[in-house]
């Protein structure tokens, strides 16, 4: 019981294991720039007289940093903050159609920024969407729509896990509803079938991923996710795809201009 012999003022407002507070504020530090690429993190007995911690939770905290790609050394030498590797993702640069036989503008905007993109489609399925999904079509609890699932990556690494819900009644008979990728993503074929989107809403929360997210995106361990959900909008402010957007919160942020 090393920890309780040595417990801050803090510790009654923040009931987090330490070596978790300890890692938060580490990888504050290193995404804001405070401990820039190559620079060497407070030693180990540096931590345990800021945080009143025992030598084991500051290594536990190191470990888990390491698993997040934040941090590298050994035990006995310095350990270093490595490259920061969040990337910032730009809604309105890829949420309009594509221009004539054009990719998805997810796909061209990676590229155009240095980045590797690909899409792989997951599943295409006809089925109850959740409920605050259902809420945003205006369904019944037992109502249907189409689900479009698709996993999103950079360099090779999955970045983002897609959950894309269609009207039945707009999506029937239409590539929606079929098992390949849609050229131009599905923005142009919205607007080919004449429902072109004009009003888009993000609501952004950060929350626990839960199981499929963890797996599908290749969590290191309980991080938190940046979980998008967006309702858009066609002419008589039609309601024409609600999707769900995950994302691994402390590799990816978004930004938004006003």
């Amino acid at each position: 019981m090393p920890e309780a012999k040595n417990r801050t003022p803090s510790d009654a407002a923040d009931p987090r294991p330490l070596h978790e507070r300890i890692a938060t504020d580490l990888r504050r530090a290193i995404l804001v720039g405070d401990l820039p690429a190559g620079e060497s993190i407070p030693s180990t007995g540096q931590l345990k007289e800021r945080f009143g911690a025992s030598s084991a939770s500051v290594q536990k905290a190191v470990s888990m940093l390491k698993d997040e790609g934040l941090l590298q050394g050994r035990a006995g030498s310095s350990v270093k903050a490595l490259e920061v590797r969040r990337q910032t993702m730009t809604p309105a640069a890829y949420s309009q159609p594509a221009e004539d036989g054009q990719p998805y503008r997810w796909l061209s905007e990676a590229e155009r920024n240095g980045r590797r993109p690909s899409i792989r489609l997951l599943e295409v399925t006809e089925t109850t969407p959740p409920a605050d999904v259902r809420a945003a079509m205006d369904l019944e609890p037992d109502g249907k729509a189409v689900l479009r699932k698709q996993l999103l990556s950079l360099q090779g690494e999955p970045c983002e896990l897609v959950h894309s819900y269609y009207p039945l009644e707009l999506a029937s008979g239409t590539p929606l509803e079929g098992k390949a990728k849609i050229k131009g993503g599905s923005p142009t074929l919205l607007a080919s079938l004449g429902f072109p989107p004009l009003h888009t809403v993000d609501h952004v929360t950060a929350e626990e991923a839960t199981n499929e997210e963890y797996e599908a995106l290749r969590l290191p361990r309980q991080v938190a996710i940046l979980r998008t959900f967006r309702v858009v909008h066609s002419t008589d402010d039609r309601v024409i795809e609600v999707t769900t957007m995950a994302k691994a919160g402390h590799l990816y942020s978004l930004r938004y201009d006003f």
